[in-house]
């Protein structure tokens, strides 16, 4: 199992002096039987007049900061310890009834299931409809994980990842459209293919590390996004659209939500004088236990 230092540091400026309001960060990674957190830091300048700590609707550790003096920067770092158990797509096991689709969840599950297998968006030419049953055999029936493991292949093989830092995803229909986007485009579009043909799934938020040292992950940026796909006989199931990853290698979850607003690692209030913000810088790196960090600026793992 390995054992990862992970470090995420968020950093805004400000022309001159601003009140800062409250802040959300979401930075501590979920522990879970495949990743068990040895220890977490979060430091931040300058010191909130108030920090804590609570569970969010969907069991995510959310830190809330309130402060009380003007400051010309917020610095939020993370640093975690932690033991990661990657688990390979092929030991993905689906219960006998569900192992062609269609098929429909156990009466047990499916309350709990509901607002996950809700479309988030409008598709009044049932564009994403469509393209998801291309997917399906012409028989209409079709291997349930192969279904699944073609269309991340799909979006991984066909669809060019693009970097984009400001705010917010393409919805679904551009994705579908332009073939390109982010972690996070990627990752909406396949929720809501899978949604449309009744699948519960989620949004996922976290991090990205190479196991395999060089083997051409991508996503650029300050995290990272993919899927989790509800099969009976295993739970939730990491899809990782981007780089066509089945199962968790590699994949490091922080939050998990219906949607990707309900997952923003830092958000917050300020207020000043208009122009105030000079902007926002990011620093990511993750390395196994003992390795040597890495040069000032540079990460060892791309993010989006």
């Amino acid at each position: 199992m390995p054992h990862l230092i992970i470090r995420h540091l968020t950093e805004y400026s400000y022309r001159q002096p601003v009140a800062l309001g409250e802040h959300r960060i979401m930075m501590r990674p979920r522990e879970s039987f495949d990743q068990r957190l040895v220890s977490a830091k979060l430091e931040i300048t300058p010191q909130p007049a108030e920090l804590r700590w609570l569970h969010d609707v969907f069991g995510n550790s959310v830190a809330i900061a309130s402060f009380g003096a003007l400051a010309r920067n917020l610095r939020v770092e993370s640093t975690v310890h932690l033991d990661h158990e990657p688990i390979a797509g092929a030991s993905v096991d689906i219960e006998p009834y569900a192992r062609r689709f269609p098929f429909t969840y156990s009466s047990e599950d499916m309350p709990d299931l509901l607002r996950s297998i809700e479309r988030a968006y409008l598709d009044p030419g049932r564009i994403i409809d469509d393209w998801a049953r291309t997917f399906v055999g012409l028989d209409r029936s079709a291997d349930t994980l192969g279904m699944l493991v073609n269309m991340t292949q799909t979006i991984r093989r066909d669809f060019t990842y693009i970097p984009r830092h400001e705010k917010g995803t393409q919805s679904p229909i551009e994705t579908l459209q332009r073939r390109q986007g982010t972690c996070r485009d990627f990752a909406v579009l396949m929720i809501e293919a899978v949604r449309s043909v009744g699948f519960a799934a989620r949004f996922v938020s976290g991090y990205v590390y190479d196991p395999d040292c060089g083997t051409g992950r991508v996503g650029g940026g300050n995290t990272h996004a993919w899927v989790r796909i509800f099969l009976p006989g295993s739970g939730w199931v990491e899809f990782d659209p981007t780089n066509g990853i089945v199962g968790n290698s590699g994949l490091i979850r922080v939050a998990i939500a219906r949607d990707p607003y309900q997952a923003v690692p830092l958000s917050g209030l300020w207020t000043g004088y208009p122009g105030s913000n000079l902007g926002m810088s990011v620093e990511v790196d993750i390395r196994l236990s003992g390795a040597a960090p890495p040069p000032h600026g540079a990460t060892n793992t791309r993010f989006g």
